[in-house]
């Protein structure tokens, strides 16, 4: 029997999914239910499900953030959209990010059955799951993708705040380790040198102006010791931020 996950914020809905879906004659069985996207990603985390059905569009949820989390961190999932949500791009990311179905609300019952069956018939067709589960740690690699570019989008927009790998692993939806492992996967640079050159970057627009002293500089792109500051400028650039100041007038 396949373990299902439904997610949605109208109990009615997860209650007449739960009813009116013959489950047990499709090889399936309800694992568990949750009102908000966020109870729905502990719970998957915690039941490991083979297929979710899920509103996309809930309040205090990014849906094709969480789409693609679930797609990188467990790409044996088979998940499938039921949503009042009607827009043509959106529904076409999501199934690009490897969502077998966008399923819009009322639903006819055949749609959804024909749905279950795609997913169980795909679930069918996949070989054993490994007993090691790193071995799906690569997971879907546009789902992976997306991810990156929203974690560095994030990156770039706080980058001068006390800013953390849990805090942008949280943003996206997965764990710090998976999280460090598709940094490091999609752009060959480790979190801290990403951030550490994006506070840089700043930096440099800043020492511009002679009017910001040094340590001023450093407060202002998140470092807390402008000894450090000028250690990691240094690293970076082969100059002092002072020197390369002292550059900018020439």
């Amino acid at each position: 029997m396949y373990k299902v996950v439904l997610v949605d914020d109208e109990h009615i809905i997860l209650d007449g999914l739960t009813r009116a879906v013959p489950w047990g004659d499709m090889g399936c069985e309800v694992a568990g239910t949750a009102a908000n996207g966020e109870e729905g990603l502990k719970l998957i985390h915690a039941l490991r499900p083979d297929i979710l059905l899920t509103d996309i569009r809930m309040p205090n949820m990014d849906g094709l953030s969480m789409v693609a989390a679930l797609r990188s961190e467990f790409p044996r999932l088979q998940i499938a959209v039921l949503t009042a949500f009607r827009d043509f791009e959106y529904a076409q990311t999501a199934l690009n990010l490897g969502v077998c179905r966008y399923l819009l609300k009322p639903s006819k019952l055949d749609e959804l059955y024909e749905a279950i069956r795609t997913m169980t018939a795909r679930l069918d067709a996949l070989p054993p799951a490994p007993a090691d589960a790193d071995a799906e740690s690569e997971g879907d690699p546009a789902a992976g993708n997306f991810i990156v570019r929203q974690a560095l989008d994030y990156m770039q927009a706080h980058c001068a705040e006390h800013l953390s790998l849990s805090d942008v692993a949280d943003h996206v939806y997965v764990s710090q380790w998976h999280l460090s492992k598709l940094i490091n996967k999609h752009t060959n640079q480790s979190f801290f040198d990403i951030l550490g050159r994006m506070r840089i970057d700043r930096a440099k627009a800043l020492l511009s102006d002679p009017g910001l002293r040094i340590h001023a500089v450093a407060e202002q792109v998140g470092y807390v010791d402008v000894a450090h500051f000028s250690k990691s400028f240094k690293r970076l650039e082969g100059m002092t931020p002072g020197e390369y100041r002292d550059g900018l007038g020439k």
